[in-house]
């Protein structure tokens, strides 16, 4: 089979215009399948078909199952990425550190096993790593441990123990972190400012958003009993504006596209740029702002 890489998508009009195109499925047969066979609980969704295609791997947030991200890796599949996420570390204190471990062990799978019937691999120089909430923590820690990345996406990132922040600085990949605007779990300014400065002083190309009116788990979809306990629900919009967010970044970090600038780099609507704040020796020792700090 030839070459197959990721559907390049129409000319775009502008960022309004993107994300109309961005947010909705791509035109690739989707598969799915099981991560239970390597010996880890969790997902993979690929396109039908195709040899040599980027893949990224999902952290998912504080007690939260990986189905509620189904939506956003089959998305990332329809477009022509290998997209999976394990289900493990879902207690009420999590190792993240062992988390993160977990994650380089699942795109270690992708880039070294043939997938779904052997008509599907994966290019070892095209690897992501993504992750929500304390799962994007986790995924800063493992993007610091690995030697080839070709980008790390974050969701409402929460400073974690071990240290996100002090983890960032080896990270050298291109990065995006979306914040929530709305957020008392993982503040933009106690946790994804934070640790977008410790990349940024280290010399990382790296970009910071805020969703508006969006909640620490307004990324994830359907229902589950942790939205009661942290008062906070699904939003399709959030969910909307993630989706081709982070197509567009991992298009443009893993493939090189370049028809899709209006996201990575302009004015997009309702989810404005943040200005990396410069560091200030007073708040070196401060102790992040919200609920969250797991780990070990």
């Amino acid at each position: 089979m030839a070459r197959t890489s990721v559907t390049r998508p129409p000319s775009m009009k502008g960022a309004k215009d993107a994300l109309g195109v961005l947010s909705r499925p791509g035109p690739n047969p989707v598969r799915f399948g099981d991560l239970g066979l390597i010996g880890l609980p969790g997902i993979v969704y690929t396109p039908a078909e195709g040899f040599h295609l980027p893949a990224v791997v999902l952290g998912h947030a504080w007690l939260q199952p990986v189905r509620r991200y189904h939506e956003l890796l089959r998305h990332l599949a329809s477009w022509g990425f290998v997209a999976a996420a394990p289900n493990t570390q879902r207690g009420p204190v999590p190792s993240l550190s062992q988390f993160s471990a977990d994650l380089n062990t699942v795109l270690d799978v992708c880039v070294g096993v043939r997938l779904g019937d052997g008509t599907i691999s994966v290019d070892a120089r095209r690897t992501a790593l993504l992750g929500h909430g304390t799962g994007g923590g986790a995924a800063v820690l493992a993007a610091s441990r690995r030697e080839r990345l070709g980008a790390l996406v974050t969701l409402a990132p929460s400073e974690i123990r071990p240290s996100a922040v002090a983890a960032a600085a080896s990270v050298t990949a291109p990065t995006l972190h979306l914040g929530a605007a709305v957020d008392s779990m993982a503040p933009v300014d106690g946790h994804a400012l934070k640790i977008a400065a410790a990349q940024r002083d280290a010399g990382t190309d790296v970009t910071v958003r805020s969703i508006e009116k969006a909640g620490h788990l307004g990324f994830c979809e359907g229902r589950h009993w942790s939205s009661f306990l942290l008062q906070n629900h699904p939003q399709h919009r959030t969910r909307k504006l993630t989706r081709a967010l982070v197509t567009a970044f991992l298009m443009q970090e893993l493939t090189g596209e370049k028809r899709v600038s209006a996201l990575t780099s302009g004015s997009v609507p309702g989810a404005p740029l943040l200005d990396i704040p410069e560091p200030e020796a007073e708040e070196e020792t401060a102790e992040p702002a919200g609920l969250l700090g797991l780990g070990g």
